[in-house]
């Protein structure tokens, strides 16, 4: 988030404090809303307690503020009367027969979200949602069928990596993929909001290089992206030309293949770091030779790395998945390049839990 932003923010939440005082004027505030200036907002003339709930909440991922023991017991009464730590509910769970699992979350408000735990070799990640539904309208995606309904808070945001975090505490949870439902960028403070909170050594401490950020092309969005947070970028191009991916992803209309490319070649990658470039291979439309050899004249220049996904079908969707044959063409092509290839193996297809297949519908 612009420093700006968060500062705005934080006197923000001070005034909903202050307004807050017991006369039902306001709404308690939900400190997983908060930013680090947002705590110091609670007690602007005690900033160092804001750093202390802020550990309790994020750190610690405790539900009552009750249990924030080194406050003071009447401070703790005043924050209770004035705040609170509002989680969404937890409405389903599938189990997918490779392990997957599928959440989806109650908001406040009654939208329904998604979310994915993978299951690695020595590890789990978690697929967060930034939006209920999605605006962007990509024929691919199981999302783009629901339309948009709002974006979520970062604290809705953040809740789906403290839930299982705090709810399974022998997985070791280690990556953070905003590849769920909605565009991120099109959700820009409160996704850079989460993905700090996330990255911060006194929350849930997830590695920076482990968090991915992924984007169909917000152009605009990503001239600041580099400077707001140190999460990985991954664009998901799935064509190497205009015609091609207009066909299937209507933002390339507004912001064609050679500005998208240009803003990725001007994109500033920490050191040894690379974009990665997501490609779903579709039957008949992106998945031949040739396609294959027009996207490496297209990543030409771009510290990436490619990652190939075979589509995912879903109820009602007329495309279809590509042929093996096709998929281990498309592979050899591209290794016999620049470009390290990863074939991603999809996992949780069995719940619709997989790349592109999440809806926000009642399990």
């Amino acid at each position: 988030m612009k420093v700006s932003g968060m500062a705005s923010r934080a006197k923000a939440t001070e005034r909903h404090i202050r307004k807050s005082n017991g006369s039902g004027d306001a709404p308690r505030l939900n400190l997983l809303d908060c930013t680090r200036q947002d705590f110091e907002g609670l007690f602007p003339d005690k900033p160092y307690r804001g750093s202390q709930i802020f550990t309790w909440v994020f750190g610690k991922g405790v539900g009552d503020i009750s249990q924030m023991t080194n406050l003071p017991k009447d401070l703790r009464g005043e924050l209770a009367h004035k705040a609170e730590i509002a989680y969404p509910e937890v409405m389903g769970r599938q189990v997918s027969e490779d392990g997957t699992e599928k959440l989806a979350y109650s908001l406040k408000d009654g939208c329904i979200i998604e979310s994915v735990l993978i299951p690695e070799k020595d590890h789990w990640s978690v697929c967060v949602s930034s939006q209920v539904g999605c605006p962007m309208g990509c024929s691919f995606c199981l999302t783009a069928t629901m339309g948009f309904t709002r974006d979520l808070t970062s604290g809705e945001i953040v809740a789906q990596v403290l839930h299982p975090i705090h709810t399974y505490p022998d997985r070791q949870f280690r990556n953070v993929v905003f590849m769920g439902m909605g565009e991120p960028l099109l959700n820009y403070d409160n996704v850079i909001s989460a993905a700090n909170i996330i990255t911060d050594p006194e929350g849930p401490q997830i590695s920076k290089r482990r968090v991915t950020i992924s984007t169909c092309g917000i152009v605009p969005a990503l001239k600041n992206l580099a400077r707001d947070t140190e999460a990985g970028l991954a664009v998901s191009l799935n064509a190497p030309d205009d015609e091609t991916r207009s066909s299937i992803m209507p933002v390339n209309r507004k912001y064609g293949m050679t500005e998208l490319i240009s803003a990725l070649k001007e994109y500033e990658l920490p050191s040894r770091r690379r974009i990665t470039v997501e490609y779903v291979l579709i039957k008949g439309i992106n998945d031949s030779p040739a396609h294959a050899r027009r996207l490496i004249r297209v990543l030409h220049g771009l510290r990436a790395k490619v990652n190939l996904i075979p589509f995912n079908p879903w109820p009602g969707c007329t495309l279809e998945a590509p042929d093996p044959a096709s998929v281990s063409a498309f592979e050899a092509r591209l290794k016999d390049s620049p470009y390290t290839v990863m074939l991603r193996k999809e996992k949780g297809r069995d719940i619709l839990a997989a790349c592109g297949q999440l809806a926000g519908r009642m399990l």
